[in-house]
């Protein structure tokens, strides 16, 4: 069976690209990132999510000292409206970090796909959840690593970038995704703040889909 690495950060996005992922025949291997984020909440759920799909997965504690963000540095506020500027939850090269190990990770299980569900149409405006970055990247992977110096290449594959995020509710939704398991909240409270921007995309996701979002009212995982 064909191997995957999926990027799991137990957001709703990530949880239905590990979903789709197995739905299209691929032996799925999650990694998780410790990369010091503000709580600890969003790790639980990625676990929980992995253990749920039964794909086995990788937790990796890496260290971002200089911060840069309100992500990794607390006394930064997380913005509560979305804007038309980067917001400061941006982390700086967070995505060519994760992908960079994802692409290590996936030479050395022999692994020929990373799955990353980046979104670049309902998002905070990341420039590393954007299909030209992507398409940079690839040809870094396929320049930078002996799978693809012997033309065994690694492909990144972004399935959700052109997605709104109702319709991959509505796509996750289908392939059973367990979103009452997710979590997307930039802050780490027993329930979702409902304002921060990750929030308010999440909220209109599910109202333009015509569903409830069932992490509220979700027993604790």
């Amino acid at each position: 069976m064909k191997k995957a690495v999926v990027l799991l950060s137990g957001g709703l996005d990530s949880a239905t690209t590990l979903y789709y992922a197995q739905s299209k025949g691929y032996a799925v291997c999650a990694l998780i990132f410790d990369y010091g984020q503000r709580h600890r909440r969003e790790l639980k759920s990625a676990m929980v999510l992995a253990r749920k799909a039964d794909v086995p997965f990788k937790l990796v504690q890496i260290s971002l000292p200089w911060k840069g963000s309100a992500l990794l540095d607390k006394t930064i506020r997380v913005p509560r409206q979305l804007g038309k500027k980067i917001p400061s939850t941006y982390v700086p090269a967070r995505n060519i970090i994760f992908v960079s190990f994802a692409a290590s990770y996936a030479e050395a299980i022999g692994a020929r796909a990373i799955f990353i569900g980046a979104n670049a149409i309902d998002y905070s405006g990341y420039p590393d959840c954007r299909p030209e970055f992507f398409a940079a990247f690839q040809k870094a992977l396929d320049k930078g690593l002996r799978a693809g110096v012997e033309k065994k290449g690694i492909s990144i594959l972004t399935p959700l970038v052109k997605m709104t995020k109702a319709q991959i509710i509505s796509l996750g939704t289908k392939l059973g995704v367990p979103y009452h398991m997710t979590w997307s909240c930039y802050e780490g409270n027993k329930t979702p703040c409902g304002v921060c921007d990750s929030c308010r995309l999440r909220a209109r996701g599910f109202q333009e889909a015509g569903m409830k979002d069932p992490v509220y009212g979700a027993r604790k995982s």
